[in-house]
């Protein structure tokens, strides 16, 4: 095994806080089920407690069981066509699995499965999903690359991946809780289905 990857899952497993590429930008982040990581992660990033946070997945059937419900058949072809990739997907979380604060409260959740062999390996090893949003401060600015990470966020982390961001962009969110569906903010890929 890869000595970075076996060190991001240790730290990870022991309650830690991890900055990680993914397709997209690079990301920090922790355990789902570890709710003192969760804390921290906020704390780190300064983000405000009512925001939730984006859940990144190795595996559909990981996403399914931190739904409230399995997919639709709409839900069903975004994955299909989408996954792994830049959409993440916002349906009622189960609220047993998923704690309120990575839910900001809410009762949504977006799930996606970024295509970045590295952070996948990660969450498999794991076995839960990992929260990921951006490795910035709030409000700061979105970091594409190893080199845009912020030495001040780098210090209060435990471990740092580096690796490459394929699109160099935000995912695509698209809100499917509720009918008809709509995107949220539109990122790497257009949807199409």
């Amino acid at each position: 095994m890869n000595k970075n990857i076996d060190s991001a899952v240790k730290i990870l497993n022991s309650g830690g806080v991890i900055i990680f590429p993914t397709d997209t930008a690079f990301g920090v982040g922790c355990r789902i089920d570890k709710d003192e990581a969760i804390k921290r992660l906020f704390s780190i990033r300064k983000r405000p407690l009512n925001m939730p946070i984006p859940v990144l997945v190795s595996k559909k059937e990981m996403a399914e069981r931190y739904w409230e419900s399995l997919p639709t058949e709409v839900e069903e072809k975004l994955i299909k066509k989408y996954w792994p990739g830049a959409l993440t997907i916002i349906l009622p979380a189960d609220l047993n699995l998923v704690p309120s604060l990575a839910r900001g409260g809410r009762k949504n959740i977006g799930i996606r499965m970024p295509d970045n062999d590295l952070i996948l390996e990660i969450i498999e090893k794991c076995g839960v999903p990992i929260l990921g949003p951006s490795a910035n401060f709030h409000n700061e600015q979105t970091p594409y690359s190893f080199n845009e990470l912020d030495k001040n966020l780098i210090q209060k982390v435990d471990f740092v991946l580096n690796g490459k961001s394929k699109f160099k962009n935000t995912s695509t969110v698209i809100e499917c809780s509720s009918s008809p569906w709509r995107i949220l903010r539109k990122g790497a890929i257009d949807i199409k289905i």
